[in-house]
């Protein structure tokens, strides 16, 4: 008989899904996600539009890599859809009227938010061109980057000035940053899992130094790496042969295998400094191009023996000891630039997703009694916003009341009750509903 067909995409028990037991955003899937998004999809230009896709890239693989924006689609539509889809960061790239290109970095549900305007910018097909030997889009992406965070703490200045930067916004937009991928355990992480590096440098503002000269200004410098490896001490021809036994094994091109057809023995290959372009040359000839050097166990397989060929092999050499722990090897690793690049000056922090209090702002200084007036109007703003929803959840009750009977007599039909209470949950501040001019499309899986 043939087996049934079980639907593994959409439907309940799906792989890539969420079930019943666990929702998306139930503690025990807390692993951030993030979506960016281009507010006016069509407005932001066509490398604006580039950039976007880039940073999706680099967010891999907690981010919705295939998500469509629609022109129609307002910030409300992105939050209301965050909650159900575990979304845990929000980034929104926008284009002002003046031309300047602008990132809003938000956390979900309550924010807060940091506001960037992008000075500069480099996608990662201009990185690409400018590099000799390129790298990427192999298996990099199945896991997330390791975050390197520098400068993101400003030395107290010597002559006795505040800083332009609070101390207190300063450990708040290092969380945000940090919040972005999920954290990393050194004690039990494999190393082959970290593949990309994500650089943050912040650039010292003439404020923080100890020059009298003040910037006030908090800039952040994002690079994108991918990590490579090599190992060290080896010849050059003898690493074209471990890279031919690779290309072998994977069927890949077969072009850079040396032909040792004219040769003798393997050995003229390998010390004829004019056999097939081998041997060595020069002192360099061994050297890497390279950052930095580690050790790490090495990654080579060790034939498990079982009971019996272990007393043989002790037997028939006891003299020979076998080791007894792993075998560590020198691997030399450098950083191959994948892209994009920014430049983010950040120029506001407030409160909320995007609509709440200003907590700093770089052109803007508020006095203290400024600070108290602009206290009372957000407290006066917030208990409009209770008394409305108050207003809006009596109108509820009521009408469920008024057409109880109808309710009971579709109830009986088998039909589905139709519930409104979610709807005025996500009203506008004004009491007005939502308007839904267009759903999100994230394609499943």
């Amino acid at each position: 008989m043939a087996r049934r067909r079980t639907k593994k995409r959409t439907h309940v028990g799906a792989s890539n899904g969420t079930s019943k037991t666990q929702p998306a955003n139930s503690s025990a899937n807390r692993a951030p996600k993030s979506m960016v998004i281009r507010i006016g999809a069509g407005e932001v230009g066509s490398s604006v539009s580039q950039l976007v896709k880039d940073v999706r890239g680099m967010m891999e693989p907690g981010t919705a890599s295939r998500l469509k924006e629609r022109r129609s689609n307002r910030l409300r539509d992105y939050t209301t859809m965050a909650g159900p889809l575990g979304v845990s960061h929000l980034l929104l790239f926008s284009r002002s009227t003046t031309g300047n290109t602008n990132l809003r970095l938000a956390l979900t549900p309550r924010g807060p938010t940091l506001h960037f305007r992008v000075e500069k910018y480099s996608l990662c097909k201009d990185v690409l061109k400018a590099l000799k030997h390129s790298k990427g889009g192999g298996k990099e992406y199945l896991s997330p980057p390791l975050l390197v965070m520098n400068n993101f703490t400003s030395p107290q200045p010597t002559n006795g000035e505040t800083p332009t930067v609070p101390k207190h916004l300063e450990s708040l937009t290092t969380t945000i940053f940090q919040s972005l991928f999920p954290p990393i355990s050194p004690q039990s992480i494999p190393l082959s899992s970290i593949r990309r590096v994500l650089l943050l440098n912040r650039e010292l503002s003439a404020s923080s130094s100890p020059s009298p000269k003040t910037d006030g200004s908090y800039i952040i410098n994002l690079r994108h790496y991918v990590i490579t490896t090599k190992r060290t001490g080896l010849s050059r021809s003898i690493r074209r042969l471990n890279a031919a036994e690779k290309m072998i094994k994977e069927r890949k091109n077969k072009r850079s295998i040396p032909n040792l057809g004219k040769l003798e023995d393997v050995a003229d290959y390998l010390l004829d400094p004019s056999a097939a372009g081998g041997g060595f040359t020069s002192g360099s000839d061994s050297e890497v191009d390279t950052d930095a050097e580690v050790e790490v166990l090495e990654t080579t397989t060790r034939k498990v023996l079982n009971k019996k060929q272990l007393e043989a092999y002790r037997k028939s050499d006891s003299s020979v000891s076998r080791p007894e722990g792993p075998a560590v090897e020198k691997r030399a690793v450098k950083l191959v630039e994948l892209g994009p690049r920014m430049k983010l000056r950040m120029t506001k922090v407030e409160e909320g997703v995007c609509n709440g209090k200003v907590m700093w702002h770089e052109f803007l200084s508020k006095t203290k009694e400024e600070i108290i007036e602009m206290e009372k109007v957000w407290e006066q703003r917030r208990k409009e916003k209770e008394a409305r929803k108050k207003v809006q959840k009596e109108n509820v009750d009521r009408k469920r009341k008024e057409r109880g009977e109808g309710e009971k007599e579709d109830l009986g039909n088998g039909e589905d009750e139709w519930d409104s209470e979610g709807l005025e949950e996500n009203s506008d501040d004004d009491g007005m509903e939502v308007d839904d001019d267009g759903p999100i499309e994230v394609p499943a899986g």
